[in-house]
C-alpha cells in the first residue's frame, strides 16, 4: 500500500511486481530469522516463481539492502537497483556498539517510540494524516520483527559497497534533501544520486507527481 500512488502509474509502461515481505502486511510470521538475507531470498524467490528476467529492482529504506541481497540470488535477471532514500553516505558502515546501542533503546515502548522516529522522518509541512498512518502503521508492526530486522539492515551497511562491487549493476539513489547526502561517496561507490527537494523519508507517498517523474528517469537511465 506504501506504494500504491506507482502502480497504475508505472503498469501502463512496465510489468510492474509488489511484494510484502515475511511479517510485513499480508504475508506471515512463519519463520525465525527477520534477516536482509531472508527478506531478499523471498524477493528473489517471487521473481523466480514469475520467470522475470530484466529486473530493476526498487527499495525503500531497509528495501534498499533488500533488492541488493535480492540481487545477488539472481544472477544474469536484474538489470539495475533503484535505492529510494537508503544511504545518504557510503563507506564502512555503522559500528556494532551503535547498532546494538539503536536497537535496544527500542526494545522498551516499542510502539511509541517508533511513532516519534517516524514522524519525526517527515518535514513539518507533511499531510498530517499520512504521517499518522505512517506512524501508527509502522508502530504496529510485532517488535521482534521490527527489531531483528532493523538490527541485521544497519549491520549491512558494512556490507553494502562489496555487494555493489560484486553485482557490477547500475544502481541509482534517490534521496531527499531532509539531510545533505554525501555524493562524492555514493559515486565512489557506483552509485548515482538523484535528489527531490522537499520531501521526507516517505517521499514516494508525500509527492507522488514528482516522485514518478524522477522514478522513471531513474528506470530510463538503467534502461538506455
Amino acid at each position: 500500500s506504501y506504494w500504491k500512488d506507482q502502480l497504475d502509474y508505472f503498469s501502463r509502461t512496465y510489468k510492474v511486481v509488489t511484494v510484502d515481505l515475511g511479517g510485513h502486511g499480508e504475508s506471515g510470521l512463519g519463520r525465525k530469522d527477520w534477516t536482509i538475507y531472508s527478506f531478499g531470498s523471498d524477493v528473489a524467490a517471487v521473481i523466480k516463481h514469475l520467470g522475470l528476467e530484466r529486473v530493476i529492482l526498487i527499495g525503500h529504506s531497509m528495501g534498499g539492502d533488500v533488492i541488493a541481497d535480492a540481487a545477488l540470488l539472481l544472477p544474469g535477471r536484474i538489470a539495475g537497483l533503484i535505492m529510494v532514500d537508503v544511504y545518504k553516505k557510503l563507506g564502512s558502515g555503522r559500528p556494532t556498539e551503535q547498532i546494538e546501542k539503536f536497537v535496544n533503546d527500542f526494545s522498551v515502548d516499542f510502539a511509541p517510540k517508533v511513532q516519534k522516529l517516524v514522524r519525526s522522518m517527515f518535514l513539518t509541512n507533511a499531510d498530517p494524516a499520512l504521517v499518522e498512518f505512517v506512524a501508527k502503521d509502522m508502530s504496529s508492526a510485532p517488535p521482534v520483527v521490527a527489531l531483528s530486522a532493523m538490527r541485521s539492515s544497519f549491520t549491512h551497511s558494512r556490507q553494502i559497497t562489496h555487494d555493489f562491487e560484486h553485482l557490477k549493476l547500475p544502481v541509482i539513489a534517490l534521496n531527499p534533501d531532509n539531510e545533505p547526502t554525501d555524493v562524492e561517496s555514493m559515486r565512489n561507490h557506483g552509485v548515482e544520486v538523484i535528489i527531490m527537494p522537499g520531501v521526507g523519508h516517505f517521499l514516494m507517498m508525500e509527492d507522488p507527481k514528482r516522485f514518478n517523474e524522477l522514478l522513471e528517469t531513474a528506470i530510463k537511465k538503467i534502461l538506455k
